[in-house]
């Protein structure tokens, strides 16, 4: 695209989203995100075209930005209120509602297949405030798989599939940042547990839980392969780690199971192996690309 082009094409994106008052509304997350996504390929270029002769180039760039702050700000407004909300112990609506609204028309957010991440993450992220970690994190072994956090559209779904109670003890193996344990504690009233080798990953996602105040949700610092899991009545696990260690983390896992109901979430690729398991059965085929739920027991036998 030659610059005069890029500049006429901004400046009728801006003129576009100037145009739609409706893009302030609280309601409207998703479309603000959405349109800071089309600025930025605009504003986010390496060079960005010199003034020509006849128009003053600088000035639509200059109009851009001053959008995107206005955009911003509305979305920073709306992550300060949940997380307001949250800090005081009624969070849990105000995020429920804003995921809702932020689907097509106010429509409730399908569960997109896939391990990408979208708007969802952003709205999360603004409103966490998840640090990442100031220390070099350690070498990994090699069974253990590279951090990635879960996206959130999947979280979202396991919460609703487990539908957690008072009565559930949420335990992720490999928590990372924990998003999982975090998200989960926002919206149940589940004890939710991180557990994490990385410690400069357990220092941020305390760090997290702290200024969120959410009392059902701890983070410790250990191997998943000699954590105490008696506790727990769900696990996830997004893949952290292959081979021996989670043959040894399975069986752990079937262990516990021997005394009673657990059920296992599961995404990406460790879902094929988890399927393999003769004392799981899960209500839906397996895949890599969503999150899978495994009981120990027989569907519709839960027991709370």
């Amino acid at each position: 695209m030659t610059d005069r082009r890029m500049t006429d094409g901004l400046l009728s994106l801006i003129a576009e989203l100037e145009s739609d008052r409706s893009l302030l509304l609280q309601d409207r997350v998703r479309r603000r995100i959405e349109a800071l996504d089309r600025l930025d390929a605009y504003l986010l270029i390496d060079e960005l075209p010199a003034p020509g002769p006849r128009s003053n180039d600088g000035a639509v760039y200059q109009r851009a930005r001053a959008l995107c702050a206005k955009l911003e700000a509305a979305n920073g407004e709306l992550y300060q209120a949940i997380r307001d909300q949250i800090q005081r112990g009624d969070g849990h609506d105000l995020l429920l509602k804003a995921i809702d609204q932020a689907g097509p028309d106010g429509a409730a957010v399908s569960c997109v297949e896939g391990d990408s991440y979208d708007y969802l993450d952003e709205l999360i992220s603004g409103v966490l405030h998840v640090e990442k970690p100031a220390a070099e994190v350690g070498q990994l072994d090699s069974e253990m798989v590279f951090y990635q956090p879960t996206p959130a559209r999947h979280i979202f779904d396991l919460i609703r599939q487990v539908a957690l109670t008072e009565k559930d003890v949420l335990v992720d193996l490999g928590s990372g940042l924990g998003h999982v344990p975090i998200l989960a504690g926002i919206c149940s009233n589940a004890h939710c547990i991180g557990v994490e080798l990385e410690a400069a990953y357990v220092h941020c996602a305390r760090q997290c839980a702290q200024a969120l105040n959410l009392s059902n949700v701890t983070f410790v610092q250990q191997d998943a392969r000699t954590a105490n899991l008696s506790a727990g009545t769900v696990f996830h696990l997004y893949t952290p780690f292959t081979g021996s260690i989670l043959r040894s983390v399975l069986d752990s896992l079937r262990k516990q199971a021997a005394h009673r109901e657990i059920w296992i979430c599961t995404f990406g690729p460790c879902s094929a192996t988890v399927a393999r398991e003769p004392w799981l059965k899960s209500a839906s085929t397996p895949g890599a690309d969503r999150i899978t739920v495994f009981s120990s027991c027989s569907w519709g036998q839960r027991t709370r």
